[in-house]
């Protein structure tokens, strides 16, 4: 029998890691994730895993590097602040096309901005958000079962694609709680990590230098930015993931992900309720973003409401697939006028939209 257990979301994230077969964490404290950092330094070394509490994010992103570069799965948790000091060796993670996962809990920013929930990073992490115009495998989870399952999914693209792989969350998914299966799930194989450093020439305890079988890296730039975007091209192909939900006959569809795909579905069932042919859609994969889901249902004669807990970032790339920037409104922080100090956009938000715009 599966086992089910009534956990928050900072917990299904480790659980989902440690069922992904991840024994290596390394991080730094930052408000509002810190309950994933104190989950693996409680719980990697009953494991035998490695729990590394850093002095600053920079080095927990160095730590991965090194980590990743032997062939192991690792990861990191961090903030907006601190994403914001990884981002160099994140790209050069993404350069040397090491597998590894990173779970940004979003907060407001910029800045220091915030210690409360916000979804103000996703184009950072949806272009890159180092230098050089790499890409990562980006996926959003809107539940506590959804942090739990698309970790996995994290660890296993990482190693397919060798690549970095990142999970977007926000404070409020990660401090609720629900029921969840908690099973290992199996996507299967993955390629042999023979590119991964191996020590060898043991001398005195120590390892003399370091070798890889296939190279961390081609030796010509021109050689690695062309197989980069190939790959990315593929990724782009095969990997986009989407949930609708009443979108069949919609006439207006709410686009969102995270905590607020969770009040635009309940805010779907008020507006079904009163006869409205209101559906929505959610990306799961913010990169690669379901472009084509979008077009189609455009070329349907759709409506789009964008709903988001920033200024407009989503929304971006939402105009980009419909193209008619006339068919494309926004929900965001800004727009709040039911939510009041709280700050949360609630279900009761979305539909008084809803109902203006039809």
């Amino acid at each position: 029998m599966d086992e089910k257990l009534f956990i928050h979301g900072y917990e299904a994230v480790g659980r989902g890691a440690l069922n992904a077969g991840c024994l290596h964490f390394f991080g730094y404290p930052i408000t509002p994730q810190n309950e994933i950092t104190e989950f693996f330094a409680r719980e990697l070394p009953q494991r035998g895993g490695r729990f590394v509490q850093v002095e600053s994010e920079a080095s927990s992103a160095s730590f991965v590097f090194g980590a990743a570069a032997g062939g192991v799965r690792v990861m990191t948790s961090t903030a907006s602040p601190g994403w914001g000091l990884m981002q160099e060796i994140l790209s050069h993670i993404a350069f040397c096309e090491l597998p590894c996962v990173v779970v940004n809990v979003q907060r407001g920013g910029p800045g220091q901005g915030t210690t409360r929930h916000a979804q103000t990073d996703y184009l950072s992490a949806t272009r890159g958000g180092g230098h050089g115009g790499y890409k990562s495998i980006v996926l959003a989870p809107s539940s506590v079962q959804e942090c739990h399952d698309l970790m996995q999914l994290a660890f296993y693209l990482a190693d397919k694609y060798r690549i970095l792989t990142v999970v977007l969350a926000d404070g409020i998914l990660i401090q609720i709680a629900e029921y969840i299966d908690v099973k290992p799930i199996d996507f299967g194989p993955v390629p042999p990590k023979d590119w991964a450093l191996k020590g060898i020439g043991k001398k005195e305890g120590r390892f003399d230098f370091i070798q890889s079988t296939r190279g961390l890296m081609p030796p010509i730039y021109k050689t690695i930015v062309e197989q980069l975007h190939e790959k990315y091209g593929k990724i782009a192909e095969s990997e986009t993931r989407v949930k609708t939900y009443q979108a069949d006959d919609a006439e207006l569809l709410l686009i969102s992900y995270g905590y607020v795909a969770r009040c635009c579905e309940e805010a779907v069932n008020m507006a079904r309720g009163e006869g409205l042919k209101v559906g929505m859609i959610q990306p799961i994969t913010l990169w690669p973003f379901p472009y084509e889901t979008l077009e189609q249902k455009a070329s349907q004669g759709c409506r789009f409401l964008v709903v988001e807990d920033s200024m407009g970032q989503l929304v971006e790339d939402v105009r980009l697939a419909v193209e008619d920037k006339k068919r494309v409104a926004l929900l965001g922080m800004s727009s709040r006028h039911l939510a009041g100090e709280l700050g949360m956009i609630f279900p009761e938000t979305i539909f008084e939209e809803v109902k203006k715009l039809i």
